[in-house]
């Protein structure tokens, strides 16, 4: 995963209504009732079907730490699908997406103005256009590279151009030596 999945990642967690199983038997018994057999969740996580009904009855407490890990990760990816995809369509549609981030911003500008990369830390909120192609994007399975040029891209457009009212002539914006990002929808 790159650091744009997981800023989606991230604000999916904040949009929960309710906290995802806590105790090690709950979560094996959701995963269990979303995947269907103790085979399939074995596959999941990268252990074995005995050491899932271990889990599940509780006579194995205490997973290695990866595993842990694994078996949180499995949760949380699943928990409240539909929150998540109503929130996700709120953002594509309507209310778009805040994007904050303090990265190197490189672009191409007009001879006699500098377009040298430096460090900026911007909040900016994208409209739903680019939410809808940032969400496209990545369930088409595009890399970081690619979400990272659709998110230049409204950069360029609502932060350095305002909406075609300032810096025309500024193209090609690149995001580079992400410091952090994080997303809001």
């Amino acid at each position: 995963m790159g650091q744009i999945d997981d800023a989606i990642e991230r604000a999916d967690r904040e949009a929960f209504t309710r906290e995802p199983p806590k105790t090690l038997p709950t979560r094996i018994n959701y995963l269990l009732k979303q995947l269907g057999s103790a085979k399939a969740v074995a596959a999941e996580l990268g252990v074995t079907a005995d050491s899932v009904n271990r889990y599940r009855r509780g006579a194995r407490k205490n997973p290695p730490k990866v595993i842990t890990a694994k078996i949180d990760a499995a949760v949380r990816s699943r928990w409240q699908p539909l929150v998540r995809k109503r929130r996700r369509k709120q953002a594509a549609a309507t209310g778009g997406i805040t994007v904050e981030t303090r990265a190197r911003f490189g672009y191409t500008a007009p001879i006699g103005t500098t377009d040298d990369g430096r460090f900026r830390r911007l909040t900016v909120h994208l409209p739903a256009t680019y939410a809808q192609r940032l969400f496209d994007a990545r369930d088409a399975g595009a890399d970081d590279q690619e979400m990272r040029r659709i998110i230049a891209e409204g950069f360029k457009d609502i932060y350095f151009q305002d909406g075609g009212i300032r810096a025309t002539g500024i193209s090609d914006v690149a995001i580079n030596d992400i410091d952090y990002l994080d997303l809001d929808f």
